[in-house]
C-alpha cells in the first residue's frame, strides 16, 4: 500500500511562496538548478527600466551611454513644437552666412 501525501502546514506553504517568488528552476546539464531570480521592477528588468524612466542628464552622470541613443531616438519621435514666429526664413538660392553683396566693410 502506498502512503497518502500530507498537506502542507500554513507556515510551509508560506515559506515555498517565498522560495519561489526568490529562486527560479533552471536545467543544466539534464539537471534541475535553483538560482536566484534577477531582480526586476515593476515585472521588467532594471536596466530596461531605467532606459525607459530616466532622463538624460542623470543617463550621461550615470555613464549609461547605450541607453541615451535609446533616449534620443524616441525624443525624436515625438513632434516638433511650431515654428518660431520671429525666425527669419531663407530660400534655397540664399545662403545665410555670407554677407549682403552691397556691404565691403569689414
Amino acid at each position: 500500500m502506498r502512503k497518502n501525501k500530507r498537506k502542507l502546514a500554513s507556515a510551509e506553504k508560506a515559506e515555498k511562496r517565498r522560495r519561489q517568488k526568490e529562486y527560479m528552476t533552471i536545467f543544466i546539464n539534464g539537471k534541475q538548478k535553483r538560482v536566484k531570480r534577477p531582480p526586476t521592477i515593476d515585472g521588467m528588468d532594471v536596466d530596461e527600466f531605467i532606459c525607459i524612466n530616466a532622463d538624460p542628464i542623470w543617463l550621461h552622470q550615470n555613464e549609461m551611454w547605450e541607453c541615451m541613443t535609446i533616449h534620443e531616438e524616441s525624443c525624436d519621435s515625438q513632434q516638433p513644437g511650431p515654428p518660431d514666429p520671429g525666425a527669419r526664413r531663407f530660400s534655397d538660392e540664399e545662403d545665410p552666412f555670407t554677407l549682403p553683396a552691397g556691404d565691403g566693410k569689414r
